[in-house]
């Protein structure tokens, strides 16, 4: 959990226009609003391109119940689904189109760095105390990158349990540090693609059934071997990189989740 971090000011000039400079605005391209990225455009159903697939990064916590958000740059039902979701869950109109209220928001939770403002790249990277995103399968670039979608998921799993603070005791773990803390050979902490997590406001079977809606493919906790004292969640789906099958595998025995 990130503490004390500085909010960035969201540039929405064009909000408090009356509706038809609304649209002029909107349609221009937007003063620089955040030092991350910044969304040239409105987005929705039938547009594709790169600020797609940094909102789709953005987003990819709000996959509905046992699915994901594809990063893939083209804006679907899939993508506008979990644009609502995002929305209803910050108290915006749910309409599914990305549009300066949105990214208003999304420039609020975001840190310069790209991260949500609750994580960091810091308590993500390798698990065993090093630092850095080099040793694992992947190049330290794609890792990080896996990492920040990670996060994201996180920071969705974070609200959706009334923004108590949750607390990562491993992410990122290079192919030595896994080993020596005995992690299956092909674990997704070696991808930047997971994350052990515990609350002290919340129980853990409390954060496992919250976390089925949240993009996670990989679940496991309380009742399933060595995860009694943390919830472990991953995005085994969507990594094309490993060895093991895209699907979905959930034990958290103790708290009925399989």
């Amino acid at each position: 959990m990130r503490v004390n971090t500085l909010k960035r000011v969201a540039v929405a000039f064009a909000l408090a226009l009356p509706g038809a400079a609304i649209a002029t605005v909107v349609a221009a391209p937007p003063a620089h609003a955040d030092s991350c990225y910044t969304w040239p455009r409105n987005l929705y159903q039938g547009r594709s391109g790169e600020d797609v697939r940094q909102l789709q990064i953005r987003v990819a916590g709000w996959a509905a119940y046992r699915d994901i958000v594809r990063v893939d740059g083209i804006y679907g039902p899939e993508t506008a689904a979990a644009v609502r979701r995002f929305q209803s869950a910050y108290g915006l109109r749910a309409d599914g189109v990305a549009g300066p209220q949105t990214f208003a928001k999304i420039y609020d939770l975001q840190d310069s760095d790209c991260t949500p403002k609750h994580f960091s790249y810091t308590e993500l990277d390798n698990g065993c105390g090093k630092g850095g995103w080099s040793g694992g399968p992947l190049s330290p670039t794609a890792t990080r990158e896996k990492a920040l979608r990670t996060m994201w998921k996180l920071e969705a799993l974070r609200r959706s349990l009334g923004d108590t603070p949750l607390y990562i005791s491993s992410g990122f773990r290079s192919i030595a540090c896994n080993q020596q803390v005995d992690g299956a050979s092909d674990s997704q902490h070696l991808y930047g693609n997971a994350a052990d997590v515990t609350s002290r406001n919340r129980t853990l079977c409390q954060v496992a059934r919250s976390a089925r809606d949240h993009g996670f493919s990989g679940l496991y906790g309380p009742g399933y071997p060595g995860h009694d004292d943390h919830v472990h969640v991953d995005s085994r789906r969507e990594n094309n990189q490993d060895r093991s099958s895209n699907g979905t595998n959930w034990s958290v025995p103790d708290c009925g989740v399989s």
